[in-house]
């Protein structure tokens, strides 16, 4: 998907909303457990099945497939053929936080861009730039690397000064990996409860799309994240998992997870009208 094709979602659906699919087989309805021979999946399903209308992307967390072994990945497969058969417009982000060597980033690379066909990944940048640019040369594919996170310990390496004129370790990572690729096939993961740094972030990348977590259960604003982050096509996937997908443990699951969906998407379209880019 390029960077136009996104923009024309977020315009069609007046939404930035990206669903995360954390689905976790301990908190799924226990009546899927009982029912199902592949519980993930249906639980997927019927989230996705409730949420597309409202929402731009979807974003796996490898983490909650690969704990179940094989029967995990089969999960995801399913859940991405579904995703690409039933609803193509929208963007799927495999949260796989990959990083390594160029040889073994090809690999995984071929995972996930070529075999389950995703359409972005997230990845660490700290081996530097020879772990992301196998990632690169796959057309209308993107790479979403870790910039400035929301978790408790992102003060531990993240903001850390390390020049003379005040710099942080984010925005170096940040300013180097601007010559790795460009705003049609880069984009940054910025945490939601860094509203603040979040203006640095688009001083500096001004164009790129971001990807803001930690909407909701990890305690972001969504209109202190819009004034921060939007720009002239709006600019941000704003993520939100747990809020949605577990709102209710029971039958209602799925007209839960809709109605706080599009709680967020008419939060959205306000601000996009707010900030006139729709």
């Amino acid at each position: 998907m390029t960077k136009h094709e996104l923009f024309e979602q977020i315009k069609k659906k007046k939404s930035f909303l990206c669903v995360g699919l954390d689905t976790d087989i301990h908190k799924i309805p226990s009546h899927l457990l009982k029912s199902s021979e592949d519980p993930i999946f249906n639980f997927n399903r019927a989230i996705i099945d409730a949420t597309a209308e409202f929402c731009v992307a979807y974003k796996p967390n490898l983490a909650f497939y690969e704990s179940a072994g094989t029967k995990g990945w089969e999960s995801l497969a399913r859940t991405v053929n579904y995703l690409k058969n039933n609803y193509p417009e929208q963007f799927l982000i495999a949260d796989a936080k990959r990083g390594d060597i160029g040889n073994t980033s090809q690999k995984y690379a071929e995972t996930f861009f070529e075999n389950l066909n995703f359409d972005a990944i997230t990845l660490h940048p700290y081996m530097g730039k020879d772990t992301v640019v196998p990632f690169l040369n796959y057309k209308n594919k993107w790479v979403v690397l870790l910039i400035l996170t929301s978790n408790k310990s992102a003060t531990d390496f993240q903001l850390l000064r390390i020049s003379e004129n005040g710099d942080f370790l984010f925005e170096k990572i940040l300013k180097d990996s601007l010559q790795w690729g460009n705003e049609e096939n880069m984009m940054y993961v910025v945490g939601a409860t860094q509203a603040e740094m979040l203006k640095k972030v688009r001083a500096i990348a001004p164009h790129h799309f971001l990807l803001i977590p930690g909407i909701g259960a990890q305690g972001g604003n969504l209109e202190e994240v819009a004034s921060a982050g939007l720009n002239e096509v709006c600019g941000l996937l704003v993520n939100s998992s747990r809020q949605i997908i577990y709102v209710s443990s029971e039958k209602d699951f799925a007209s839960a997870a809709q109605a706080e969906a599009k709680k967020l998407q008419t939060t959205m379209e306000c601000l996009l009208k707010q900030h006139e880019i729709i």
